[in-house]
């Protein structure tokens, strides 16, 4: 199929469909037949069970060589209000049911029932649909790892059955290309832009997510078939049928499918995809684009699309925890200082262009073209949590953070049922663009960020052989044990991010020594540690405090870090931030929505005085009643009151702007778009002396 460029998946959409459509209503298939009479046993073999499936966390990496931290499950934490719990709560009750129904009033499950007869619908949606129905399982598996949803749990009872019904006795399952497109299914431009294997990567991670949830193994063994049954006998090295990744993602799959089978032929799989294939000859703009087809660790710099990029990152990552091969990590170093020096918004955020939803070039960061696709932001994280867990080093927590608070956590709205498919660091409704909505034919994001915070618990804690680690602060309560097999509970009261105290309660099953690392925020200035009542020395922003000591039950780590609001310059190559400066407190990136500034200000004219003492310019107020609880910071700038030579496109330099004085209202980025249409802008003017 002929492509232009790099392209958007949405614009990918129209040529896709106009190249494989066959039949407007396909026909129901003699093999379809077969499965609805029958349905073929589902029996995927033997799963290595270390830790057993309820114990495992977000990622199983019991066994991995080259991980310095493991994960511990979701089901091992419990978040009770603060900041997360509502949100959560809305996650659960809201977000993720009202999905399923868009699910299938937009088709998606009818494209399963239509092979096997029970749907006269024609296929619905993209070729990369199905993929949306696996990651909304996996935020359902996620969920239930927290507490049974009996709800919940019906409605993926029902569509896992409605998937497995359709894979074919070889193992292929992909609703795109069965029956009338079968002929289109693995081509090599298929391979490249059709999202198979996209897809299959999506479903063993929602797969796994559900079997670690509750042990139900039906979908799990279906992915396993279409592994072990179609891809392995048929494709790999010479002479088998060469693979690409068009959409990394299934390299992820197969390497988390490899820690539960141990299966070595699956973790080959995914070496053998981020090695590329020399048979397959692609046109570089292409191999930029998908960032995969040519050896990962031939990469150097940050392109393409950004979630595919995110992803293939990921991938990785995972490889090399598992083979330890040195010029992986040596890659990912280098990709990661890339991201984070000169392609990586404020707010965590990635991706700048719309065209392609690609990287730009260094520094080049817009505001109102910002791209900033949330999966691109979830990837981010989910890059992060991995190169944390190689390294634990903290400024991969850092990174974690910025993204969830803010580019990630803006993706839905404060009541859950409104997404942001773009992150845009300043907007002007004036264009007709409406930024929250409740679904997109390509629909990725909305159960990504659903799976993100189902999952959120299993983000906060890892063990190491020499004790444990705490990365996120909230209202929470870990019970769990230390590698030593040593139980332990860890109990969490804060006001985080609002202000800065934590008080951490250890208690040991018994006195035990062992080191508890403390993350310190690489955004606070400096901070003060005490256990106990007697401080801890050696606390330094951006760093794990390791505190090694003999722990009893009911030990306190005191952690105060003081937060205030930070005014943020840019690197003065990101152009479209020159003289412009962006207001941080805590974590959070804050920003201006007109809708919270004096009638006939435009936030153009708007700028910010920051003072000497940047601190002591702005005043806080906790806000009850405003968009779901928040700070709010209050500041007097100014607004250039420009006459009409002034709005020119262009005037003689050296004249002298007017300005007045201004009360400001900012408010975290995250909570933006939740009231009403209204422009809204992160990097303010600075005014000048």
């Amino acid at each position: 199929m002929a492509e232009k460029g790099n392209i958007s998946r949405r614009q990918f959409v129209a040529s896709a469909i106009s190249v494989a459509a066959a039949s407007s209503l396909p026909a129901r298939s003699a093999f379809a037949k077969v499965i609805a009479d029958a349905a073929l046993p589902q029996t995927g073999g033997p799963l290595i069970d270390v830790p057993g499936w309820k114990d495992q966390g977000i990622e199983n990496l019991a066994k991995s060589p080259h991980a310095k931290l493991r994960d511990i499950p979701v089901r091992a934490v419990t978040i009770s209000g603060g900041f997360w719990g509502p949100r959560r709560e809305i996650n659960v009750t809201r977000s993720i049911p009202t999905m399923h129904d868009l699910l299938e009033a937009n088709g998606r499950m009818n494209n399963f029932r239509r092979l096997v007869g029970k749907s006269t619908a024609a296929q619905s949606g993209p070729v990369y649909s199905d993929s949306d129905v696996y990651k909304w399982t996996e935020a359902v598996g996620f969920v239930l790892q927290s507490g049974d949803r009996p709800e919940l749990r019906a409605s993926a009872d029902k569509l896992i059955n409605e998937v497995v019904a359709v894979q074919e006795p070889d193992g292929y399952l992909n609703t795109y290309y069965q029956d009338d497109r079968k002929s289109l299914r693995m081509l090599l431009q298929t391979q490249t832009t059709g999202h198979e294997l996209y897809c299959i990567g999506h479903m063993l991670q929602g797969a796994i997510a559900y079997y670690r949830a509750t042990g139900d193994r039906r979908l799990l063994d279906a992915g396993i078939r279409f592994v072990n049954d179609f891809l392995i006998p048929n494709y790999g090295p010479a002479p088998k049928k060469p693979i690409v990744s068009g959409h990394p993602e299934i390299e992820m799959g197969l390497i988390e499918l490899y820690r539960i089978t141990g299966d070595k032929r699956q973790l080959d799989l995914a070496g053998y995809i981020l090695r590329g294939d020399k048979r397959i000859e692609l046109p570089e703009r292409r191999t930029i684009y998908m960032f995969s087809g040519t050896p990962f660790t031939a990469r150097t710099k940050m392109e393409g699309h950004a979630v595919r990029a995110m992803y293939a990152c990921c991938g990785a990552t995972d490889y090399y925890m598992e083979t330890g091969d040195p010029t992986y990590l040596q890659t990912l170093n280098t990709l990661w200082n890339d991201t984070t020096t000169t392609k990586m918004y404020v707010t965590g955020g990635v991706g700048s262009r719309s065209d392609g939803e690609a990287f730009g070039d260094a520094y080049e960061l817009p505001n109102f073209r910002a791209y900033g696709e949330s999966c691109a932001a979830i990837g981010n994280m989910m890059w992060n949590w991995r190169m944390l867990a190689v390294t634990g080093d903290a400024k991969f927590t850092d990174v974690i953070e910025r993204a969830l608070y803010n580019g990630i956590n803006s993706g839905m709205s404060l009541d859950g049922t409104l997404y942001c498919y773009r992150n845009p660091l300043a907007f002007d409704p004036s264009t007709g663009d409406k930024i929250r909505n409740t679904w997109y034919d390509t629909t990725c994001c909305p159960p990504n960020l659903e799976r993100t915070f189902g999952s959120l618990p299993g983000y906060f804690y890892s063990t190491s052989a020499d004790g444990i680690y705490v990365h996120l602060y909230d209202n929470s309560e870990l019970n769990w044990h230390l590698e030593n097999g040593v139980g332990l509970k860890v109990a969490q009261k804060t006001n985080y991010p609002w202000d800065g105290g934590v008080e951490i309660t250890v208690t040991p099953a018994q006195a035990s020594e062992f080191t508890f690392y403390l993350r310190i925020p690489g955004w606070a200035d400096h901070a003060q540690v005490a256990v106990n009542a007697k401080g801890v020395l050696g606390a330094t922003p951006g760093e794990y405090l390791p505190i090694r000591r003999r722990w009893s039950p009911g030990d306190v780590i005191q952690l105060k870090v003081e937060v205030v609001p930070q005014v943020i310059e840019a690197n003065p190559r990101v152009a479209d931030d020159t003289g412009r400066v962006a207001i941080q407190r805590g974590p959070l990136i804050y920003c201006l929505e007109e809708i919270d500034q004096p009638s006939g200000i435009s936030l153009s004219d708007v700028a910010v005085n920051p003072g000497r003492q940047p601190a002591e310019q702005f005043q806080t107020e906790f806000r009850s009643d405003l968009l779901g609880g928040t700070v709010v910071l209050h500041h007097t700038g100014a607004v250039y009151e420009r006459g009409d030579s002034e709005k020119a496109l262009y005037s003689r330099y050296g004249r002298q702007a007017k300005t007045r004085k201004v009360p400001l209202t900012f408010i975290p980025y995250y909570a933006w778009a939740n009231r009403q249409a209204s422009s809204m802008q992160v990097w303010n003017l600075l005014l000048q002396a």
